[in-house]
């Protein structure tokens, strides 16, 4: 009697597994499709200043499919700002807060990868949270279109979000602290944004 009555639940979370996934899916492609569609004016975010810096690495990283200029924005803001560490760390914990979005997708649709050759060598490889966080820290420094897929990758491989998200917010700081270097040291500072526009 238990066998059976524990048997006739089995469908039911089988079936609301699916509907998460298909709804985290769905919430994924919608995000994209709002951010193509919406009117945003990434170059206003500059005005902005420190929140547009935040803003534009956030919506830039969270568009899995849809690539945003964000770069020249926030060489904009690193021009502009009186405090230009301080762009820095808003506009990596922004980016870093975009790419979890691709990670819990993957988190979700783990399902859809366990199993196959490749992902058991891959997820051997990243047991050790050292070495995952290594890499994905590596890997979020250069400007790399794929890092979306990566983000994907470490949740589906089971690595802990905290070690995802530190291994890239640091990632994003010195991709962004070499940006200040680029953007000031070559075009040189425009001076600080007026309290107007910030």
């Amino acid at each position: 009697m238990a066998r059976s009555a524990f048997g006739s639940l089995a469908p039911r979370a089988a079936a609301s597994g699916l509907w998460l996934k298909v709804g985290a899916l769905l919430a994924l492609i919608a995000l994209n499709v709002a951010i193509f569609l919406a009117p945003i004016d990434y170059l206003a975010l500059g005005g902005l200043a420190y929140a547009g810096a935040f803003a534009a690495t956030f919506i830039a990283n969270a568009a899995v499919v849809i690539p945003v200029p964000y770069i020249p924005v926030v060489a904009q803001i690193l021009r502009s700002a009186d405090n230009t560490a301080l762009v820095v760390l808003l506009a990596a914990l922004g980016s870093a807060m975009g790419e979890s979005v691709a990670y819990f997708v993957g988190r979700v649709e783990k399902d859809l990868f366990t199993g196959h050759r490749w992902y058991e060598r891959i997820h051997g490889f990243f047991t050790h949270e050292w070495r995952a966080g290594l890499f994905l820290f590596f890997f979020a420094i250069p400007l790399n279109p794929f890092f979306d897929g990566g983000g994907f990758g470490a949740g589906a491989l089971g690595i802990r979000f905290p070690v995802f998200f530190v291994a890239v917010f640091l990632g994003r700081i010195v991709r962004l602290a070499i940006l200040a270097v680029i953007a000031i040291g070559l075009l040189g500072p425009i001076g600080p944004v007026p309290l107007a526009t910030r």
